[in-house]
Protein backbone atom coordinates (compact mmCIF):
# COMPACT_ATOMS: atom_id res chain seq x y z
CA UNK A 1 0.00 0.00 0.00
CA UNK A 2 1.38 3.43 -0.86
CA UNK A 3 0.99 6.84 0.73
CA UNK A 4 0.04 9.50 -1.85
CA UNK A 5 1.90 12.19 0.13
CA UNK A 6 5.16 10.19 0.26
CA UNK A 7 7.96 11.09 -2.16
CA UNK A 8 9.38 7.55 -2.16
CA UNK A 9 5.94 6.03 -2.82
CA UNK A 10 5.68 8.38 -5.81
CA UNK A 11 9.06 7.12 -7.05
CA UNK A 12 7.99 3.49 -6.51
CA UNK A 13 4.79 4.00 -8.52
CA UNK A 14 6.58 5.95 -11.25
CA UNK A 15 4.69 9.19 -10.56
CA UNK A 16 7.95 10.96 -9.69
CA UNK A 17 10.97 10.28 -11.87
CA UNK A 18 14.15 8.84 -10.37
CA UNK A 19 17.34 7.17 -11.57
CA UNK A 20 16.17 3.63 -10.78
CA UNK A 21 18.88 0.96 -10.56
CA UNK A 22 16.90 -2.01 -9.24
CA UNK A 23 13.27 -3.12 -9.29
CA UNK A 24 11.81 -6.30 -7.84
CA UNK A 25 8.28 -7.23 -6.81
CA UNK A 26 9.00 -5.95 -3.27
CA UNK A 27 11.79 -3.38 -3.53
CA UNK A 28 13.03 -0.44 -5.59
CA UNK A 29 16.56 1.00 -5.57
CA UNK A 30 17.34 4.46 -6.96
CA UNK A 31 20.08 7.07 -6.78
CA UNK A 32 19.89 9.53 -3.89
CA UNK A 33 19.43 13.05 -5.31
CA UNK A 34 21.76 14.39 -2.58
CA UNK A 35 24.43 11.69 -2.52
CA UNK A 36 27.19 11.42 0.05
CA UNK A 37 29.25 10.18 -2.93
CA UNK A 38 28.14 9.66 -6.54
CA UNK A 39 26.51 6.25 -6.87
CA UNK A 40 24.77 6.51 -3.44
CA UNK A 41 21.64 4.34 -3.73
CA UNK A 42 18.49 4.24 -1.61
CA UNK A 43 16.78 0.85 -1.40
CA UNK A 44 13.13 1.05 -0.35
CA UNK A 45 10.27 -1.40 0.10
CA UNK A 46 7.44 -0.82 -2.39
CA UNK A 47 5.03 -0.96 0.52
CA UNK A 48 4.87 2.27 2.53
CA UNK A 49 6.65 1.48 5.78
CA UNK A 50 8.08 4.28 7.93
CA UNK A 51 10.56 2.57 10.27
CA UNK A 52 12.42 -0.72 10.59
CA UNK A 53 10.28 -1.96 13.53
CA UNK A 54 7.22 -1.60 11.26
CA UNK A 55 8.74 -3.60 8.39
CA UNK A 56 6.71 -6.80 7.87
CA UNK A 57 8.78 -9.92 8.41
CA UNK A 58 8.05 -11.01 4.83
CA UNK A 59 9.94 -7.95 3.52
CA UNK A 60 13.09 -8.28 5.64
CA UNK A 61 14.85 -10.71 3.30
CA UNK A 62 13.80 -8.95 0.07
CA UNK A 63 14.93 -5.53 1.39
CA UNK A 64 18.29 -6.63 2.74
CA UNK A 65 18.98 -9.00 -0.16
CA UNK A 66 18.45 -6.05 -2.50
CA UNK A 67 20.78 -3.88 -0.40
CA UNK A 68 23.37 -6.66 -0.57
CA UNK A 69 23.03 -6.88 -4.37
CA UNK A 70 23.36 -3.11 -4.71
CA UNK A 71 26.46 -3.08 -2.48
CA UNK A 72 28.03 -5.74 -4.71
CA UNK A 73 27.09 -3.81 -7.86
CA UNK A 74 28.58 -0.59 -6.49
CA UNK A 75 31.92 -2.27 -5.86
CA UNK A 76 32.02 -4.24 -9.11
CA UNK A 77 30.36 -1.64 -11.33
CA UNK A 78 31.75 1.61 -9.98
CA UNK A 79 35.07 0.28 -8.75
CA UNK A 80 34.39 1.35 -5.16
CA UNK A 81 36.54 -0.45 -2.61
CA UNK A 82 33.55 -0.99 -0.35
CA UNK A 83 30.27 0.46 0.81
CA UNK A 84 28.74 2.09 3.85
CA UNK A 85 25.24 0.71 4.50
CA UNK A 86 22.99 2.62 6.90
CA UNK A 87 19.39 3.25 7.89
CA UNK A 88 17.84 6.01 9.99
CA UNK A 89 14.61 5.57 11.93
CA UNK A 90 12.73 8.82 12.63
CA UNK A 91 15.78 10.90 13.69
CA UNK A 92 17.60 12.15 10.55
CA UNK A 93 15.06 10.34 8.36
CA UNK A 94 14.35 13.11 5.84
CA UNK A 95 11.66 11.09 4.03
CA UNK A 96 9.33 9.09 6.29
CA UNK A 97 9.58 5.90 4.21
CA UNK A 98 12.02 3.20 5.28
CA UNK A 99 15.17 3.27 3.16
CA UNK A 100 18.58 1.67 3.22
CA UNK A 101 21.49 3.88 2.15
CA UNK A 102 24.19 2.09 0.16
CA UNK A 103 27.09 4.51 -0.23
CA UNK A 104 30.22 3.82 -2.30
CA UNK A 105 33.46 4.05 -0.31
CA UNK A 106 37.10 4.30 -1.30
CA UNK A 107 40.15 4.65 0.92
CA UNK A 108 40.86 8.34 1.50
CA UNK A 109 37.37 9.50 0.46
CA UNK A 110 37.20 11.75 3.54
CA UNK A 111 34.36 9.98 5.30
CA UNK A 112 35.52 9.02 8.78
CA UNK A 113 33.64 6.17 10.43
CA UNK A 114 30.11 7.13 11.29
CA UNK A 115 28.67 10.60 10.70
CA UNK A 116 28.42 11.47 14.40
CA UNK A 117 30.78 11.82 17.36
CA UNK A 118 31.49 8.77 19.50
CA UNK A 119 31.17 8.49 23.27
CA UNK A 120 32.29 6.10 26.02
CA UNK A 121 30.47 4.21 28.77
CA UNK A 122 31.28 4.99 32.39
CA UNK A 123 32.37 2.03 34.55
CA UNK A 124 29.46 -0.42 34.80
CA UNK A 125 27.23 1.63 32.52
CA UNK A 126 27.50 -0.74 29.53
CA UNK A 127 26.12 -3.60 31.61
CA UNK A 128 23.13 -1.44 32.65
CA UNK A 129 22.36 -0.52 29.05
CA UNK A 130 22.76 -4.14 27.94
CA UNK A 131 20.40 -5.34 30.68
CA UNK A 132 17.77 -2.75 29.73
CA UNK A 133 17.91 -3.77 26.08
CA UNK A 134 17.77 -7.50 26.96
CA UNK A 135 14.65 -6.83 29.06
CA UNK A 136 13.02 -4.95 26.16
CA UNK A 137 13.83 -7.88 23.85
CA UNK A 138 12.26 -10.45 26.18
Amino acid sequence: MSDPSCLFCAIVTGTTPAAVVLETDDVVGFLDVRPVFKGHVLVVPREHVVTLPELPETLIVPLFSAAQRVADAITSGLGAQGTFVAMNNVVSQSVPHLHVHVVPRTKGDGLRGFFWPRTKYADGEAQTYAATIREALA
